[in-house]
């Protein structure tokens, strides 16, 4: 599995990150889509035990299916395989077939941008604010960009969406975000309290 060197910035400006990407040379290679996805796990929660989790996502032109496992939040705590699928149901299916079942369904707006080898994507999730996702094939080429774009290494968060922005924002465990049946926009805020950010 390849470990993913990625690092997550919040509460951004969608168009000052816009500008600055265009001002160092980046390339728009996918205009913001509607993404959708689900995740798996076995009946027992296996894997989410030991921090996996199976993915299906449809990403606009192609459709994947991934293992993640997040074995700390740090810049390199996360490993992922990942197969291009010509089917988002049938990949469902077959991971049903093999007796998982499905946690959560999610649903996402995405953009994303290259500069040089490091992508950029400018993520916006549900009833959280829009944040960015840099990931490069080297921490050096990764810590080159995030500065250019004007952001600092010690302040990226790393890991997973649930728990590195859900609960940046609410007061909710990450098991709870993490196992949250739906996760989509026409859905209202389901956990009462936010936090004060």
């Amino acid at each position: 599995m390849q470990t993913e060197i990625e690092a997550k910035f919040l509460d951004i400006h969608p168009e000052e990150i816009r500008e600055r990407l265009f001002s160092i040379g980046g390339v728009l290679t996918h205009p913001e889509r509607l993404m959708k996805r689900k995740v798996f796990d076995f009946p027992d929660g296996a894997f989410d035990q030991d921090g996996a989790w199976m993915r299906v996502r449809d990403e606009g032109d192609r459709i994947t299916m991934s293992y993640k496992r997040q074995r700390d939040t740090t810049l390199h705590g996360t490993s992922e395989h990942e197969l291009v699928v010509g089917d988002f149901d049938a990949a469902c299916e077959m991971l049903s077939q093999l007796g998982l079942v499905e946690k959560s369904y999610q649903e996402t707006r995405r953009e994303t941008w290259m500069v040089g080898d490091v992508e950029v994507v400018i993520d916006t999730w549900p009833w959280i604010p829009t944040f960015i996702e840099c990931e490069g094939p080297d921490e050096r080429s990764l810590t080159k960009l995030v500065e250019q774009l004007g952001f600092r290494m010690e302040d990226a968060t790393h890991g997973g969406v649930a728990a590195a922005v859900y609960q940046k924002y609410y007061d909710v465990p990450e098991k709870t975000v993490n196992n949250w049946p739906r996760i989509v926009f026409s859905d209202p805020v389901p956990w009462p309290k936010k936090k004060r950010v």
